[in-house]
This record gives C-alpha cells, structure tokens and sequence, in this order.
C-alpha cells in the first residue's frame, strides 16, 4: 500500500503517527482524523484496544503495538508506517502517564520509570522518524505536554519536571530540524474530562502521613477545578497541521495562559527584586 514519498507535499491527504491512542487524547485524535479522511498508524501498548478502529476504517488505519520505553518496538513501528503508507506527515508524541506524590516520599525507581515513558520514549520516537521526515523533506512533531510543562505544583512535582524537559527538548529540536522544513509543535492541554485521572494513566507513590493536609488540600482544589471537554480538542489541532506557519505552543483550554502570565509576573519580580545582587557577580 506504500506511496511515493514525493505525493507528500502536493496531497492534501495527511498520514498521522500516533503514540497512546487507546484512550484520552490519543483516541479522541485519531478518530477525528480518520472521519476527515486522514489515514492513521495508532499505536498502543494493548492493540487489541484499537481493534475497533481497524473494523471501522480498515486499511485507511494500520494499528500496531508500541510501548515507547521499548527501542525495538519503535524502530520496527516507525519502519511499517513507512512501509504501509510510504510517508509521514504527522507524528504526535502523546504516550505519558503521571507519577503522584511529593518529592520527598517518591521512590527512585518510580521516577525513572517516569522519565523513560514522559521523556526518553518519546525522544526515542524522534530519532526514529527523524530519518524519514528528513529524505522527505518534511513533516510535523506535534509534542503532547501539558499546560504544567510552563509550571509545577505540589504532588505532582516529578510529573511537571518531566514536561518541562519534554518541552525544552522540542524546543530545541525545532530549530535544529528547521531547515529540512520539519516544524515542531508542542501541545499543552489544561485540565480535560479525559481517562488521564485513570489508574492506567497515573502512579500513586507511598505516602507519608506528615503531608495528608497538602494531599487533602491539592484534591480539593482538583475537584473544583473546570475540565474541558476533550471532544472539543480536534479542530484546534487540526488549525495547526494544516497552518503552514504553525506555533511553537499552543494551550488548549482558557485556564493555561492567565496561569502562566501570572507565574511569569513573580518569577520577573523577583529577579528584578534581586537584580542587583545578580548583576554584582559579573562585570
């Protein structure tokens, strides 16, 4: 079923690579641009989760398993996309979960555990499709993160660090892919109605009782907060992959900017508060 790799720039027809879409945004995202008409490789740890798209939409999805903390998975993933569809145009990095607990009571092995799906499994996507999207002269990475990827909270603080360096690290790769017409989008979602919250989606660590108040306080404050609808998502993403300058960021959701513009007043305050001190260690 490979195509030439030339039709990608004069198609209109786009063909999507999708990490964890057997639920939540993954999902969501994947049917949408199958109803549009785009063709899809969605992966998953359980690809019998996507069986049904297979039945719905046939051979304009190949679905195919990958757990991104896997090398060998991801090659040979990346290698049938390419042997089935003869191209990609999209790849979306959204496979990730969310580790719980503070900083103190998380164990190492946790945290690593952490960083390899957040952080080094979708660098492992990117050197993997890199090749490709350069001999075909472009492409765009749509990196899924999350309105915390610009702030960190309490209970989730390891959650947070590890968007914060899956966003310096596509922020970095934007510039660096640019000239073989590769861009770089990085996604950042608010709060959404999705299975996020779900076992399958966070790891609660030990706790320790000394921090029962906070945990009681930070949950609250989560069952107050409004969540979007993640049905609402995909015509925004489909703005960007169809713009032909697409952002460097895009939020999804009201709540991420006046959060971070108010983050970014005191953490400029401070610094001008303390410029003085600053600028005396450097001549």
């Amino acid at each position: 079923m490979a195509k030439d790799q030339n039709t990608a720039a004069t198609t209109k027809e786009k063909v999507w690579f999708i990490t964890g879409c057997s639920r939540g945004f993954g999902k969501i995202w994947t049917e949408a641009a199958l109803e549009r008409g785009d063709k899809v490789v969605a992966t998953a740890r359980n690809v019998s989760a996507l069986n049904p798209l297979k039945e719905k939409y046939g051979q304009q999805v190949l679905t195919l398993p990958l757990d991104v903390t896997r090398p060998d998975q991801v090659t040979a993933a990346v290698q049938s996309a390419i042997e089935y569809f003869g191209r990609l145009d999209i790849v979306v990095n959204n496979a990730g979960y969310a580790l719980v607990g503070t900083i103190e009571e998380s164990a190492p092995e946790d945290i690593r555990a952490l960083y390899e799906t957040n952080v080094i499994g979708p660098v492992t996507v990117i050197q993997a499709v890199l090749p490709y999207l350069r001999k075909q002269k472009g492409g765009h990475i749509l990196g899924v993160s999350s309105g915390l990827g610009q702030l960190a909270y309490p209970l989730i603080g390891y959650y947070c660090s590890s968007k914060w360096a899956f966003e310096a690290i596509h922020e970095s790769l934007a510039t660096e892919v640019e000239p073989f017409g590769i861009q770089v989008t990085i996604i950042e979602p608010g709060a959404y109605a999705t299975e996020f919250g779900s076992p399958n989606s966070l790891k609660l660590t030990g706790t320790l009782t000394t921090y029962d108040p906070l945990r009681e306080q930070v949950m609250e404050q989560l069952k107050a907060m409004e969540s979007g609808d993640p049905a609402a998502t995909p015509q925004a993403i489909f703005k960007v992959v169809d713009a032909p300058q697409p952002p460097l960021r895009l939020n999804l959701g009201k709540h991420n900017l006046p959060e971070v513009k108010e983050a970014y007043r005191k953490r400029i305050a401070t610094w001008e508060a303390w410029a003085d001190v600053a600028d005396s260690v450097q001549n």
